[in-house]
């Protein structure tokens, strides 16, 4: 399967640089509560995507919670997932959105599967600050999943 290309927009000089769709994605579920949240950078060591959003989430109610605003926020900016997995159960789901995935865990199965571990030669990406347009762009009111 081919990755998705970065899209790119048309935009003034004097807007700032659009947070990136990973980004937007890790801010959200932090936003929702998603518990130990990281972000790996997957470009040096594998080619099928670019990053992992990583998070925890209390019980099956809030991993589907954390999946449903990243879902709809995302696609109101024109991102849509190519596979979804595990929504239904909620104890491992996974949105595949090409250049990154989204993995959001319950507790058990996060100690269980440890991707940090097996993905430990990858570097840990440090969350930048969030910028006022970013927390913006995160805390908008959004509609649960149809």
């Amino acid at each position: 399967m081919a990755r998705q290309q970065p899209r790119t927009t048309s935009r003034k000089k004097d807007q700032p640089e659009p947070i990136p769709s990973w980004l937007l994605a890790a801010r959200i579920a932090e936003a929702k509560k998603g518990a130990d949240l990281k972000v790996i950078d997957l470009r040096e060591v594998t080619s099928f995507t670019d990053y992992f959003v990583i998070c925890t989430g209390a019980n099956p109610r809030q991993i589907q919670a954390i999946a449903d605003d990243i879902l709809l926020q995302l696609k109101q900016r024109g991102e849509h997932t190519l596979n979804t997995e595990g929504y239904e159960n909620a104890e491992w789901v996974l949105l595949d959105y090409g250049d990154f995935l989204v993995h959001i865990f319950s507790e058990k199965a996060r100690r269980y599967y440890d991707l940090e571990r097996l993905w430990r030669h990858a570097r840990v990406v440090e969350i930048p600050e969030a910028r006022p347009e970013d927390t913006r762009a995160v805390n908008r009111r959004s509609a649960p999943r149809s």
